[in-house]
């Protein structure tokens, strides 16, 4: 059965069913006109109230953290940051113009069958298919020419389907946005913590170099004050050293009057004997900072006379002279300036060697090293003509004797041992340092022997009494060097604590200090005239000194690495370090 003209399909769907697929109550007509050329239809509005599937209620999130961060302004990113703002206004300003596409109407009976089966609504869906089948075949094919549901029907639940697919998408994209939110303030907490922290690493350091700089300060205001302390303690030593040689002296007179005065009281009258002399003492006996042995005179019962085998001390000498002969001997030894080259290599020890000293006359080097042993070595095959053991450590410097016939050499076990070069042993051992001894030299006439500990002391031993002499205080560090004077009883020591001293060894005194190096001095030494003091210290700075009128005449600084050794050549005039 066709429709009238003018009736829409769907009324007349309506009649041959008996249901209303649209409530009055809710619809209301609206005027249409016909839009397809394969017949005319009416649209009506229809009032869809679009409830909320889930409970949920859904707010925007303020963008209020919308900010540059503080030390990454940048120009470019600020400009690029406002035009992708411009190009999203623009966007939501203008209208969405969906795209054409081809319109596919659906049958009727697929609309109803498919909205049971979307509902559920099985049974009804089952009723349906089966009363429409059976009016197909009553009627033939009347209810072919019922057309297609209206675009409008499908279009609305297909915006449907796309709605609960945006809520869904609408959800994951604020869990995305909360989590993200919660992740951009954890970062912010950790940047403000890592700047706090920063300008409070900030103000101690600045707080630690204004300390260091008052410290410098302070430092620098106490050094005048420590070098007048210095002084005055070096006059406190002189004073009391002159003080111990009264005491000594009183001490010698009054022992030669108790002897005077026992032997008149057995009956036998002999002159007074007051003998003023040195007599060896041991290490526990009290001794004067600067003596170790005071003036005493020996007493046995009856008064014996001393026997012919007792060693006395030896004099230094007032008056000595330097040998012409030996200066020109060395002078005429100097090489060619710049003419040096290597010649041989000597391996004579298994572990490194710390001393090398030449023999006064003749073509003969001795070594000392790590290992404990000094070798004689003849020049220049390099043929071992001796070989000295009898320490228990590492030796650290060895000095020839005047003439050239005896050795003395110190070592890190607290000894100096003297060495007969004829007999090729040790003749005689020095002990009384408490730690390791770094020099040693002879005196020019040969009768005395100096030495410079790690014990912050320097000893004075008298080869023919085998003894101590005298013990030199004063220096606050190690005593790293030492040196006589030539053809003179002057020697000179160099220490760890920074300073030159000049000492008489007749009296043990300091004479003088020097001051200038601001590091350790390694070691010091005199020019062939003895006009000339040189110096080098723990960071490669090299001193000139006027002996004459101890004051520095030139510094060379070769640093860092540090000068362990100084020499002045044959003629005094050039220095190696």
């Amino acid at each position: 059965m066709a429709a009238p003209r003018g009736v829409p399909q769907l009324r007349v769907l309506e009649e041959a069913l008996g249901i209303g697929l649209s409530s009055s109550g809710n619809t209301e007509a609206a005027a249409a006109e016909p839009v397809s050329a394969d017949g005319a239809y009416y649209l009506e509005q229809v009032t869809i109230t679009d409830a909320s599937e889930d409970d949920c209620e859904y707010e925007e999130i303020p963008d209020d953290n919308f900010s540059i961060p503080e030390g990454e302004e940048d120009l470019a990113k600020a400009i690029h940051m406002v035009q992708e703002q411009a190009t999203d206004v623009q966007i939501l300003e203008q209208k969405t113009v969906l795209p054409s596409r081809q319109v596919v109407h659906e049958a009727i009976e697929d609309f109803l069958c498919n909205f049971l089966i979307r509902m559920g609504m099985t049974r009804t869906l089952n009723c349906f298919q089966a009363e429409w089948y059976e009016l197909i075949q009553k009627r033939g094919t009347d209810f072919r020419g019922l057309g297609n549901v209206p675009d409008v029907y499908s279009q609305v639940m297909h915006l449907e389907s796309e709605n609960k697919n945006l809520k869904k998408d609408l959800k994951h994209f604020k869990q995305a946005a909360e989590k993200a939110r919660e992740e951009l303030l954890k970062t912010q907490k950790e940047r403000d913590f890592h700047r706090m922290h920063h300008k409070r690493i900030m103000q101690e350091k600045n707080k630690l170099i204004a300390d260091l700089k008052g410290l410098k300060l302070h430092y620098a205001s106490y050094e005048p004050t420590i070098r007048v302390l210095h002084e005055k303690h070096h006059a406190l030593l002189k004073e009391k050293m002159l003080t111990s040689l009264e005491k000594d002296r009183a001490v010698g007179k009054i022992s030669g009057l108790q002897a005077t005065l026992k032997n008149i009281d057995v009956g036998h009258i002999q002159a007074p004997l007051i003998k003023v002399g040195y007599s060896c003492e041991k290490e526990n006996e009290s001794e004067s900072p600067t003596q170790k042995c005071p003036y005493e005179t020996r007493e046995e019962n009856g008064h014996k006379s001393k026997t012919k085998n007792e060693r006395k001390d030896s004099v230094f000498p007032t008056d000595m002279q330097p040998d012409p002969n030996l200066t020109a001997y060395k002078e005429n030894l100097g090489p060619a300036k710049f003419d040096y080259k290597l010649n041989n290599i000597f391996r004579l020890h298994d572990l490194p060697v710390s001393c090398i000293v030449m023999h006064p006359c003749k073509d003969i080097l001795v070594s000392c090293s790590e290992d404990r042993l000094w070798k004689m070595v003849g020049l220049p095959k390099g043929n071992v003509l001796l070989t000295g053991s009898g320490h228990t450590d590492w030796l650290s410097d060895c000095c020839f004797h005047p003439s050239g016939n005896k050795l003395a050499t110190s070592s890190g076990d607290s000894t100096v041992k003297l060495w007969d070069l004829a007999k090729n042993e040790c003749i005689l051992t020095f002990e009384g340092h408490s730690h390791a001894v770094w020099s040693c030299t002879w005196h020019s006439g040969g009768d005395f022997v100096a030495s410079a500990s790690l014990d912050m002391t320097s000893k004075v031993w008298d080869v023919n009494s085998e003894r101590c002499r005298y013990t030199l205080y004063g220096h606050t560090d190690s005593v790293n060097s030492i040196e006589f004077f030539p053809f003179s009883n002057t020697l000179l020591t160099a220490s760890a604590d920074k300073t030159l001293s000049v000492w008489d060894a007749r009296t043990g005194k300091c004479e003088q200090s020097l001051y200038g190096h601001m590091h350790s001095i390694n070691d010091a030494t005199f020019t062939s005239r003895g006009h000339i003091i040189a110096s080098c210290d723990a960071r490669g700075v090299t001193k000139l000194w006027d002996f004459r009128k101890l004051i520095p005449i030139v510094s060379i600084d070769v640093g860092p690495s540090p000068g362990n050794e100084v020499n002045f050549d044959s003629t005094g005039c050039c220095v190696f370090t």
